[in-house]
């Protein structure tokens, strides 16, 4: 499984430092700085791939809060919380806060976007 993150973002980065530090040898951490490998792999635009995390599980993309979902799944340490958020009005409120915070880190962060 692949996991497309904003490594320059240092919100990002440290809580993607906090899953690596599981050492899941199964779990790919793809930069999406600058990364025209992880536009062609994901089939995202630069914008898409700063704007959310991304999942690449199965030859499928996911973005966003059930990218998360996905990626905890498969960590001992998060699993419980990937079970609770994924309940359905737990998901929904999960969804939109997610979408809160990401926006305003892409607004943060969009100084990275090629013209």
């Amino acid at each position: 499984m692949k996991i497309f993150f904003n490594n320059s973002c240092s919100i990002c980065r440290s809580e993607i430092n906090i899953y690596k530090k599981q050492g899941i040898k199964q779990l790919e951490w793809v930069d999406i700085t600058n990364n025209k490998d992880a536009e062609r792999d994901t089939q995202k635009t630069n914008k898409d791939l700063l704007r959310r995390l991304h999942v690449k599980s199965e030859g499928k993309i996911y973005s966003g809060a059930k990218a998360f979902i996905i990626l905890w799944s498969r960590m001992p340490k998060f699993k419980v919380l990937g079970k609770i958020l994924s309940l359905p009005i737990i998901f929904h409120i999960f969804s939109l806060l997610y979408e809160i915070v990401a926006f305003f880190l892409y607004l943060k962060n969009r100084k990275q976007l090629r013209n």
